[in-house]
């Protein structure tokens, strides 16, 4: 079974770093996100990866030439510009079965066996992972007969809606719903909404996405501290 991973995102948001580098190879300790997010793939046994590059595509390509990966990637210019779908259309040739995707950009502790088992057991064509995102500001509540008067203040509270985690599992019929021009999250997964094809898989553990240079610091001291290792390794040891 195939990893796809997509790599086409720029760091526009990351400071000099970001805008010099496609944002699948900022560093979380001494390897990039991507190699974190393959490590994490690799020890639920999948090991056969197909990279989705765009900006900075020639650098992926350099960095695994540099440093060469124990694991099987297939590398495939996806365009600079071209969307997740697109990106997607461009390597169905590549796809036998059921495969997995995931956004290069994201890092989560999701147990990819289970949501492989979960995937089997549903019989649609797409999954996707669900999470709950801490709100980045404290809410206050007030009181219901004096509306001027704080109640309550919670610093920073995990939200209560689920979101779009990055991390999927396709049929390979789901190119079927992908035309040109089509947006994964808009067009595609609105049709499969539409057809009842595609279900979500919630998730509750750690989540992080790398979207702004407060992200990648945040990431980098968790893993200085050892808490990624520590989250990553009680998954892997259970």
């Amino acid at each position: 079974m195939k990893c796809v991973i997509l790599c086409g995102g720029k760091g526009t948001r990351m400071g000099y770093d970001g805008e010099n580098m496609p944002k699948t190879l900022l560093k979380i300790g001494e390897k990039p996100v991507i190699e974190h997010i393959m490590d994490h793939y690799a020890k639920h046994g999948l090991n056969k990866f197909i990279l989705c590059l765009g900006y900075g595509g020639e650098k992926i390509r350099f960095h695994f030439f540099r440093n060469p990966s124990k694991y099987q990637i297939e590398m495939v210019d996806t365009g600079e510009d071209t969307n997740k779908a697109q990106r997607l259309s461009k390597i169905k040739h590549l796809i036998d079965d059921v495969f997995l995707v995931s956004y290069g950009d994201d890092l989560a502790d999701i147990n990819i066996s289970k949501l492989l088992k979960f995937h089997r057991e549903q019989g649609k064509i797409a999954t996707l992972s669900a999470i709950r995102v801490q709100n980045p500001y404290g809410i206050l509540e007030t009181d219901d007969f004096e509306p001027n008067m704080i109640s309550d203040f919670k610093e920073k509270p995990i939200m209560q809606h689920w979101v779009n985690g990055g991390y999927f599992v396709f049929d390979k019929n789901i190119f079927e719903y992908i035309q040109e021009g089509d947006d994964l999250e808009k067009e595609v997964f609105h049709k499969l909404i539409k057809n009842k094809n595609i279900v979500a898989y919630r998730h509750p553990g750690f989540w992080k996405s790398m979207n702004t240079l407060k992200d990648v610091i945040e990431l980098n001291e968790m893993s200085a501290k050892g808490e990624l290792e520590k989250i990553f390794g009680e998954l892997h040891n259970g």
